[in-house]
């Protein structure tokens, strides 16, 4: 249920770069550079080891109908997207990440469950992030995350609303990652009924897949969309709205996640309303860079 805090707000109506600090806000950070911790939970749509290799359609090379999956071009646009991975790229990827702009110009956004331990109690200190991922190749490289930010509530209740983390990553040979990808914005209160794009990793698949739909109202709280084929590994997945081909950039208005974790079903998906709770959560992270 959500707090009283959170039903008192205002909504916001622009998209954030920098958000106003919220009173009363709480945050659980793990700075990656200690020593590793326990590992990860599996949750919702994020990917279990050892799920093996599906057929690799979709195979299409050109957006699909609404609704329906298929494999993206490799772009400017979809190499923001990328894999997350425990330690290295030697396992097996379970999670999706995408670049959000932020002042310190390092900053990745996910679903909270990609990055919180449930069993340990903590936020999983190893992760890695390898944009524009596949069939083992790496364009762009592997970065590391050092701190995981999410907001105290999801790690103490897994509030289904609330499932958002922000990940900030190392230089990678001297250069940050928003200044070698670009970054989107983040889309605060925008609405529940929006054209995006989702972009993901699905465990089972060497390939991202990518899908085009208008998201729907499940609550208050949460955003719904029909797209076929997000599976295990698409927790994370960036909702992309208003792409801009001149500024090269879009707005996330949601990451897939919420409500089951996402969903329980392939063709079925969910994100959590990004609100003030989200706004300040991104202010947090940058103040905590």
């Amino acid at each position: 249920m959500r707090s009283l805090a959170r039903n008192s707000v205002l909504p916001l109506t622009f998209v954030v770069i920098v958000a106003a600090a919220v009173v009363g806000y709480a945050t659980e950070e793990a700075d990656t550079n200690s020593s590793s911790g326990p590992g990860r939970s599996s949750f919702g749509k994020s990917g279990e080891a050892g799920q093996g290799p599906q057929d690799q359609d979709p195979a299409a090379t050109a957006p699909a109908g609404d609704g329906n999956a298929y494999t993206p071009r490799r772009t400017e646009q979809n190499a923001r997207v990328g894999a997350v991975f425990e330690k290295d790229d030697t396992g097996d990827h379970f999670c999706t990440a995408s670049v959000v702009q932020s002042p310190g110009r390092n900053m990745l956004i996910t679903a909270a469950h990609c990055a919180f331990d449930s069993d340990g109690k903590t936020p999983v200190n190893d992760l890695v992030f390898a944009p524009d991922y596949r069939d083992g190749k790496e364009p762009a490289g592997l970065w590391k995350v050092k701190k995981v930010i999410l907001d105290d509530r999801w790690a103490k209740s897994n509030d289904e609303d609330l499932d958002v983390a922000f990940l900030v990553l190392d230089k990678k040979k001297g250069k940050e990652i928003q200044d070698v990808l670009g970054g989107n914005t983040l889309g605060i209160d925008r609405g529940y009924d929006n054209e995006v794009k989702i972009t993901g990793y699905p465990t089972s698949r060497d390939t991202p897949i990518s899908c085009q739909n208008r998201t729907t109202k499940f609550s208050s709280t949460q955003l719904r969309i029909r797209c076929t084929d997000f599976e295990g590994g698409t927790s994370g997945s960036p909702w992309l709205a208003d792409y801009d081909p001149k500024s090269h950039t879009g707005t996330v208005i949601g990451v897939l996640g919420g409500h089951e974790g996402g969903g329980d079903e392939d063709d079925v998906s969910y994100a959590a309303y990004f609100d003030d709770d989200i706004a300040a959560l991104y202010k947090r992270a940058q103040d905590e860079d």
